[in-house]
């Protein structure tokens, strides 16, 4: 039986809740089973393929809805989790008791261990720790920006080798350890570890490259680095440097897309009162009331700097009402 687990690419909690997903699967629906895994990215353009969907079973998780018959699975938390009307229709009509939605979980992983136990019967409890620290990263529940960027425990630096490490089969290989082994020990693995020093390397080299570029105005910080291969880049960082801000917007650069990330400092001194998803959707991206991004084409540089701008000014207009 062969079963294609779709997840969140680059991201600890889409990683997390593919290992949760395929143990919760050969624990309560069958162990006979091969998984596959594959990664998902947000990307300008179509998201998926439809070609790709060939397991027997199909599963997304931790990433937008797709209405394809061949899905058999779905879980995700993001508030911008459809691409269209019609697939949040699709959705509502389901009858497969096999599809999940709630985009109140702080993290898709722990939404998965949720229903898995209380509709399937799982037994969340060794699973007890990567639970935790899905909530705590995907959440941003750091107690202060400095525990976010020194990124002392164990989740935090694989955190960072997902987000950072362009090294192919990396994720997939990590996956099947995620779902059984403590998080300290699967840092010692030969392949994990290997990794580790230069990320941390790279890590201190983007603090003093943001350090440089970020430009805090009316509680609102924006910076642009897309002439350097920083994608993956700590999140926190723009808060680290900038307690003050309310608002961060950041424009960076990969092989396959311009990214605008959108955030909210989880620290700010006056609470974010503007909803990033419903920003981001406006230009076709996504993702929670107080974090989000759009992706556009690499040829779509000038377009990205110009939403970006844009949202910006909405953000720093929003502060100055604030404070009026």
């Amino acid at each position: 039986m062969k079963v294609r687990v779709f997840y969140h690419d680059k991201c600890f909690d889409g990683a997390c809740s593919a290992a949760l997903f395929s143990r919760f699967y050969r624990e309560r629906i069958r162990n006979d089973v091969e998984f596959i895994f594959s990664g998902l990215l947000h990307r300008a353009g179509a998201l998926f393929n439809e070609n790709d969907f060939d397991g027997e079973e199909n599963a997304i998780v931790d990433f937008k809805y797709s209405s394809s018959p061949k899905i058999t699975w779905w879980f995700d938390h993001h508030e911008s989790a459809f691409l269209t009307p019609a697939d949040a229709a699709h959705f509502e009509q389901d009858q497969s008791n096999r599809k999940f939605y709630d985009p109140d979980f702080k993290s898709c992983t722990s939404f998965i261990a949720t229903v898995a136990e209380q509709r399937f019967g799982f037994n969340p409890a060794p699973v007890a720790d990567l639970v935790y620290w899905t909530d705590i990263i995907d959440g941003a529940l750091y107690p202060d920006a400095r525990t976010a960027v020194e990124m002392r425990a164990p989740a935090m630096k694989l955190t960072m080798v997902i987000e950072s490490t362009q090294t192919y089969g990396f994720v997939p290989q990590l996956i099947p350890l995620l779902a059984t082994n403590p998080l300290g020990e699967i840092l010692d693995e030969p392949f994990v570890a290997s990794l580790l020093p230069p990320l941390l390397e790279r890590h201190q080299h983007s603090i003093a490259i943001l350090r440089e570029r970020t430009e805090l105005k009316d509680g609102t910080l924006f910076f642009d680095v897309t002439d350097h291969e920083l994608e993956g880049y700590n999140k926190f960082i723009p808060y680290y440097l900038e307690p003050e801000s309310i608002y961060s917007v950041g424009l960076s650069k990969s092989s396959f897309r311009v990214k605008v990330s959108v955030g909210s400092n989880p620290w700010a001194p006056a609470e974010p009162v503007v909803n990033l998803a419903k920003v981001c959707e406006r230009y076709g991206g996504g993702g929670h009331a107080r974090v989000g991004a759009i992706s556009f084409e690499v040829t779509q540089q000038d377009a990205a700097r110009k939403a970006a701008h844009e949202i910006v000014e909405e953000l720093r207009a929003a502060v100055r009402g604030q404070g009026s």
